[in-house]
């Protein structure tokens, strides 16, 4: 059995002030941006369980049509411990997982990282009626909160699925590694889910979904900046543009402003004005190439155990072990 986890202590005070301060820190940036991060509250979490849901956005399907054909095999090879994951969502995914784990071993510890505490106690009671020999300890906090996890639960298996390492540029992803490399133990494992896909059709369509998901789920951190601080943002005069970057293998998506509008940061006394026609960039999904990916993963000490593709090549779970 894990022991209990020692939670942060997070308030809505507190969420508000950080959230605050990024916004302020990125829109005093040139070109302006704002940190993914924040896009994830509990409306943001619930409009991109539904893009997930969604026919364009093949990443979901291709990774889970990889992880029910190699679940059991990825228990076998890691043998029992405990399962962390970093951006756990609603843990749909990761069900495959937990009843491999759970009908090879029998009791089971699984970890969710969230920045959500909604989206957390959701997926705890969803899981626990349905594995019961499953011991969830959710912990609501951020991903450098959550790193210590390592050390407390070793030996264990660090889940980060949905290529979520592609939102991260290339200094911030140096700097997750080393976290990871730093506080994970001499065996332990990770399951990294990456995209491989170089089509540009796929790409536009699972950005740009029919339903208009994606362009809500952009929206959405100004609605929040709202509903946070009264920031006064007209969110239907804001478009959501997502292109591909061939140069730096990413899709970019931006924030388009289609009037010139000012934004209040009330927490922090600061005012910002946004001109006509000026995009502020709010996520990146890098996209990667495994002849580069694994190499790069060693230099963290971070060994390729297996590799694990999709029929149609889209996507990639790697299974590493630390060394």
């Amino acid at each position: 059995m894990a022991s209990p986890i020692e939670q942060i202590r997070r308030t809505p005070d507190t969420e508000t002030l950080a959230f605050a301060r990024s916004v302020v820190r990125g829109l005093s940036d040139t070109p302006r941006h704002l940190d993914c991060r924040f896009l994830y509250d509990a409306r943001g979490s619930q409009l991109f369980e539904r893009i997930c849901e969604q026919p364009e956005y093949y990443l979901t399907n291709a990774e889970s049509e990889i992880l029910k054909a190699a679940a059991s095999d990825i228990a076998v090879k890691t043998g029992n411990l405990t399962l962390i994951e970093f951006g756990s969502g609603s843990s749909i995914k990761t069900q495959t997982i937990l009843e491999a784990y759970s009908k090879e071993f029998g009791q089971t510890c699984y970890t969710p990282v969230d920045i959500s505490h909604t989206i957390l106690e959701e997926a705890k009671l969803s899981l626990t009626k349905k594995f019961p020999n499953v011991s969830v300890d959710p912990f609501h906090g951020t991903f450098e909160e959550a790193f210590n996890l390592f050390h407390q639960f070793s030996p264990s298996l660090f889940l980060f699925l949905g290529s979520s390492i592609g939102n991260f540029d290339t200094v911030q992803s140096t700097t997750f590694w080393e976290s990871v490399c730093a506080h994970q133990v001499e065996g332990d494992f990770s399951l990294l889910g990456i995209d491989i896909t170089e089509d540009r059709e796929a790409l536009h369509a699972a950005y740009n979904d029919s339903a208009g998901l994606s362009a809500e789920f952009t929206k959405n951190i100004f609605d929040r900046m709202n509903r946070d601080f009264d920031a006064s943002i007209d969110t239907d005069s804001i478009a959501h543009v997502a292109k591909y970057n061939p140069d730096w293998q990413r899709v970019e998506i931006f924030a388009q402003f289609l009037e010139t509008q000012t934004i209040d940061i009330a927490p922090l006394a600061t005012t910002f004005e946004i001109e006509a026609g000026e995009m502020i960039l709010t996520e990146i999904s890098r996209k990667f190439r495994l002849k580069q990916m694994v190499p790069y993963l060693r230099t963290f000490g971070l060994k390729v155990v297996e590799k694990y593709i999709d029929d149609n090549r889209h996507f990639c779970v790697l299974l590493l072990r630390q060394e």
